[in-house]
């Protein structure tokens, strides 16, 4: 199933108070970065974040889960309501990520 363009723009408006955030639409799906980095994506209307330590320790009880065959294990996040956690959770992870890959 892929993830409808309203959910996209409900967590686009959710990081709304964050500088640089963008997607790129991948087979019906969404790659959401901050910053020019990857922090993960939006996959069957769900948010699902790399397990970065600071992410893991923002939400210490979530269990890792495959957003998609073939997929390394992301944690999904089940706050997505919460603006403030979603901001705080990506700058947290952001010096975490590795850097963009020269094209």
């Amino acid at each position: 199933m892929a993830s409808s363009k309203e959910y996209l723009d409900f967590i686009l408006e959710q990081l709304s108070g964050l500088d640089d955030v963008t997607y790129r639409a991948m087979m019906g799906e969404y790659i959401i970065y901050y910053r020019g980095k990857i922090v993960g994506g939006i996959y069957d209307d769900c948010l699902f974040v790399k397990p970065t330590k600071s992410a893991v320790a923002m939400m210490p009880n979530t269990d890792m889960e495959l957003p998609y065959d073939g997929a390394k294990e992301m944690l999904l996040v089940d706050n997505v309501d919460n603006k403030e956690f979603l901001r705080e959770l990506l700058v947290a992870m952001y010096p975490e990520l590795p850097a963009p890959k020269k094209k």
